[in-house]
């Protein structure tokens, strides 16, 4: 997805890493996202998150923010973060909607059927 659309991979691993990652429970929790980008926010002053520039930087902390909010506009970066987490929700039984995906690239059925495919594999 990142090369499809022009975002450097590693705005989107530390959004894969990040994005849920302060989560105080796994039902409704409205705030983990606004706490997932203080943490982004803490681990770039402490120097682990640094490979990002200040724009990317800004991007990924703005999809931290507002990933479980249903939004569709924003920065490339920004929407590329939030298609990859709607693309993993077949590991909760749910298949995306074209509709609620951000980009053309995920809202193409082959991507949205490997992406299902892939969530739901049993690794254990």
């Amino acid at each position: 997805m990142a090369a499809a659309l022009e975002v450097n991979p590693c705005v989107l691993a530390w959004f894969a890493f990040l994005h849920d990652s302060q989560r105080r429970n796994d039902g409704w929790d409205p705030a983990h996202g606004a706490r997932a980008a203080d943490f982004a926010v803490r681990l770039q002053r402490d120097g682990v998150l640094t490979e990002l520039t200040v724009r990317e930087f800004d991007d990924l902390c703005v999809a931290l923010r507002w990933h479980s909010e249903g939004q569709l506009e924003g920065e490339a970066a920004v929407r590329a973060c939030w298609d990859a987490d709607r693309l993993d929700l077949g590991r909760v039984g749910i298949i995306p909607a074209p509709a609620r995906l951000c980009t053309t690239y995920a809202r193409a059925r082959p991507i949205i059927t490997r992406a299902v495919r892939l969530s739901q594999r049993r690794w254990l």
